[in-house]
């Protein structure tokens, strides 16, 4: 019996050689004995297996293997420790709904946790306030009647709620009697020539002088008013106007006009970083966005397409819902980002656009998704030079030099 036991311990000893503090324990013991009956112990057998990876093994005192773990290049003890594994998770409490009852009703010792509703809507305002390096611009297109100035004034509104340690502008780059300033604010004082002739903006006090703004925090530099001494925006004056802005603003939303070849328009893509084409849930305002994009693809700004928002706008309520959502498919098929804004008897009247009180939150989600979508490509382009950020008279397949 004592002999087959020996035998076994010298098996397992051998069977547990390359893993680590296991061959010192199970086959030490079996050479010992054959030693002290003046038998040669046998030499080792080379693991098939060899040892692991990142594992260092020298021969230590006994015949035992002592193992030094060898960390891979660039490790370091503070990273290897995951401190937030270690503590425990905490659910937010809900905001509304039967699960706010429940942890009211129980004094907070029974928390359900935010519903998937709460949850998306963080999620939305995580994307939104995206850390942003120098300042980002926001060309928003489309033709006449489609909600253009309501979509931008609303995605500005959102901005500069949520992001409160940017300045955040929308602009009236619409030569043509633009509405943006009545949707934001209706007493502004300024406009585009008085911006372009004050020499005094050394701050931003003294801008303050020429913008309105908003009970959301967003300015508004609005255009030309309806008067007997109108004045026509040129491309000279809105890159003068603008220059000065941009000294003191991170975000800016521009309102362009209808016409998307008009000169103010052509210098106000020269300098966006995304776009928000804006289109009615009907054939004809869908054909015209497609068209709109179309040109821009032919103007060779393919990277620029890449960074735009096709919002579906139901302005009047009388959408169809089978034509609404063949058309966003067919721009999702292209690509694009696609976000329907259902109808709302708050943005229909115009005045001024309350997001946070008068909006329907349905529609208020809508607006949340658009700008989210735009903030996704905050840390793409911020740190590259403005130039380079899209293909401006790049040639390509589709595209021509833009002069």
């Amino acid at each position: 019996m004592e002999q087959h036991r020996r035998e076994g311990e010298q098996d397992a000893g051998s069977a547990g050689y390359g893993y680590g503090e296991q061959s010192g324990m199970l086959g030490e013991p079996a050479h010992a004995e054959m030693r002290q009956q003046g038998q040669q112990a046998p030499p080792h057998e080379p693991s098939t297996t060899g040892p692991r990876q990142g594992v260092h093994r020298s021969s230590g005192v006994g015949g035992g293997d002592n193992v030094t773990a060898t960390p891979p290049t660039g490790w370091n003890y503070v990273d290897s420790i995951a401190t937030r594994e270690l503590l425990p998770t905490r659910k937010v409490p809900p905001a509304r709904g039967w699960r706010r009852v429940i942890y009211n009703a129980t004094f907070g010792l029974i928390n359900p946790g935010q519903s998937p509703d709460e949850l998306h809507h963080a999620e939305l305002v995580t994307k939104i306030r995206t850390p942003l390096r120098g300042h980002y611009k926001i060309g928003v297109l489309g033709k006449g009647g489609v909600g253009k100035t309501t979509v931008a004034a609303s995605v500005g509104s959102i901005f500069a709620r949520l992001r409160h340690e940017d300045r955040v502008v929308a602009i009236d780059a619409d030569a043509s009697f633009g509405k943006l300033g009545s949707r934001v604010d209706p007493d502004a004082p300024g406009s585009y020539w008085d911006l372009a002739a004050d020499e005094h903006l050394d701050t931003f006090a003294d801008l303050r002088t020429q913008v309105g703004n908003n009970a959301d925090g967003l300015f508004v530099l609005p255009g030309g008013s309806a008067t007997a001494q109108r004045r026509v925006l040129d491309p000279v004056i809105y890159r003068e106007a603008t220059a000065r802005l941009d000294r003191h603003f991170t975000i800016s939303i521009i309102d362009c006009g209808a016409t998307v070849d008009s000169p103010v328009t052509l210098e106000v893509l020269r300098d966006v970083d995304a776009l928000i084409v804006v289109s009615s849930p009907w054939v004809d305002g869908a054909s015209a966005a497609a068209q709109t994009m179309e040109w821009l693809a032919t103007l060779g700004m393919l990277d620029l397409l890449h960074r735009t928002v096709v919002v579906l706008n139901d302005s009047d309520g009388h959408a169809d819902k089978r034509t609404r959502t063949i058309l966003a498919q067919q721009f999702a098929n292209q690509g694009q980002v696609v976000i329907e804004v259902p109808f709302d008897l708050h943005l229909r009247p115009g005045g001024v656009i309350d997001v946070r009180h008068e909006m329907n939150p349905k529609t208020r989600r809508r607006f949340y998704e658009i700008a989210a979508a735009i903030a996704e490509h905050f840390s793409d382009t911020a740190q590259r030079p403005r130039e380079q950020r899209f293909r401006r008279g790049g040639t390509g397949s589709r595209g021509s030099s833009v002069s």
